[in-house]
């Protein structure tokens, strides 16, 4: 076999022990180390005599350091504290009621309640699982016993547990940011309307539902609904405070007043204060939250540290030339390998997360922007857009096994399938409607930060 030819095996055997359940991060490291031995072997052909005489070891500990020592990356653990301590102190109940009391004279008030509390919450979450897990317990049983329809229900917290990995400040944001070397600045402004778009349009279908088939989302009994006056006392306590938060967060970052690092250091401290407010700090949330972030953190840089290990070998064995060579040859327009991509990261959604895709699969095409002409901040949001579907499409829609698994028998798979479909279309329809308008994406970056130049 040619080194190509090696390379392209490497790729599919990974996809393969993938789909077989093994751990991502140590299947990439280990591929990587064991394809590499054979890629930068120096020793004498056919011998033992040079076992650890391999560049793979070298290459293996500057990842490692190159990781650790990633300034981009610092922002990760503490965002991770932040959303953990916003999680444990409660505010997501009092959020979500008093959202719901607002909303009440809306069509399908309880699901637009969830989805604005799923939107600020992971928001300052970033954590898909933690937000669908939560709005499961906390959502769903309030829409349930509405008497809205199951489908209809899990639908909802689904599509709006994955909006944060979308809105800033987004993690997958930053670690698109560190893989791309691009600005973590433009990439958050270059987020927020898309962002909101993806929200609105999710609020805009459960409205028109409600309206459509209101047998699916009943109106509030009106003896539910408490005076006007403790509506508004509720949201302004409730919301008003994480909201400020928020923005203080983002708007520290865009207005250049902070690095996302120093930002995010700003939030973990706001969101120990809050919870502080809120009288639910205790030491033993915050043992836990410094254990989940810890454990998370953790994980995010073995990624790294694997999937740099997996790139390089990769390449070096000339399978980045393989796919270039592959795209050129089929003398593609830019609108055309623009399809052709993101149907390929649509695919993969299918068997693999967001963090799988963006880490192993995109850098792949990353080398080709420029070939075809394309802004890499307006291709980082279709494929931040298209990302949202490998939570959202069956068989391994990782959102629906998340509320299935808090739910568990209160509703059925395939019922929680059925109700993600709509939200599926929304997110394709809200590509076709950024690839129409850039300026969806781009205008707010070139604004603040002038107009990018390669």
């Amino acid at each position: 076999m040619t080194n190509p030819e090696v390379a392209i095996l490497m790729l599919c055997l990974f996809i393969v022990l993938v789909l077989l359940g093994f751990p991502i991060a140590f299947t990439l490291l280990a591929m990587g180390v064991a394809f590499g031995y054979y890629a930068y072997y120096l020793g004498p052909p056919d011998t033992f005599s040079g076992f650890f005489d391999n560049n793979i070891f070298y290459l293996l500990n500057q990842n490692t350091y190159s990781v650790m020592e990633n300034d981009t990356l610092v922002a990760i653990p503490l965002f991770l504290f932040m959303g953990y301590v916003v999680e444990r102190a409660n505010i997501v109940d009092r959020l979500f009621h008093s959202l719901y009391m607002a909303a009440r004279n809306l069509p399908g008030a309880l699901a637009i309640a969830a989805l604005l509390t799923c939107a600020v919450f992971s928001t300052a979450s970033g954590i898909v699982g933690a937000v669908v897990t939560l709005m499961g317990l906390l959502a769903y049983p309030a829409m349930s016993g509405a008497g809205y329809n199951r489908s209809f229900a899990a639908g909802v917290i689904c599509a709006g547990g994955t909006l944060g990995i979308l809105i800033p400040p987004s993690i997958m944001l930053i670690v698109y940011a560190a893989i791309a070397e691009l600005s973590p600045l433009r990439l958050y402004a270059a987020a927020i309307f898309p962002g909101l778009m993806l929200a609105g349009l999710y609020i805009v279908y459960v409205m028109t539902r409600a309206l459509a088939t209101p047998s699916i989302a009943p109106k509030p009994r009106q003896e539910d609904i408490p005076p006007v006056g403790q509506i508004y006392m509720n949201l302004l306590v409730s919301f008003v405070p994480l909201f400020v938060l928020i923005v203080l967060v983002l708007g520290s970052i865009l207005g250049g007043l902070a690095t996302p690092a120093e930002a995010a250091a700003m939030g973990a401290l706001g969101g120990l204060v809050l919870a502080m407010l809120y009288r639910s700090l205790t030491w033993q949330k915050v043992k836990e939250s410094v254990f989940l972030t810890a454990k998370a953190t953790a994980m995010v840089c073995w990624l790294f540290v694997g999937s740099w290990t997996f790139a390089s070998v990769f390449s070096y064995l000339g399978g980045h030339d393989v796919i270039e060579h592959w795209f050129a040859a089929m003398d593609l327009e830019p609108w055309q390998f623009l399809i052709m991509v993101q149907l390929i990261i649509f695919v993969l959604g299918w068997p693999l997360e967001w963090s799988e895709i963006l880490i192993i699969f995109v850098p792949i095409f990353l080398p080709m922007l420029d070939t075809f002409g394309v802004n890499p901040y307006f291709f980082a949001m279709l494929v931040a857009l298209n990302l949202q579907t490998s939570f959202l499409t069956p068989p391994m829609a990782m959102s629906a096994y998340y509320l299935k698994g808090v739910l568990k028998k209160q509703i059925e798979l395939m019922e929680i399938f059925k109700g993600l479909m709509p939200y599926l279309a929304i997110v394709l329809f809200s590509m076709v409607m950024l690839y129409q308008f850039p300026g969806i994406a781009l205008w707010l970056p070139d604004y603040l930060f002038g107009t990018y130049v390669p």
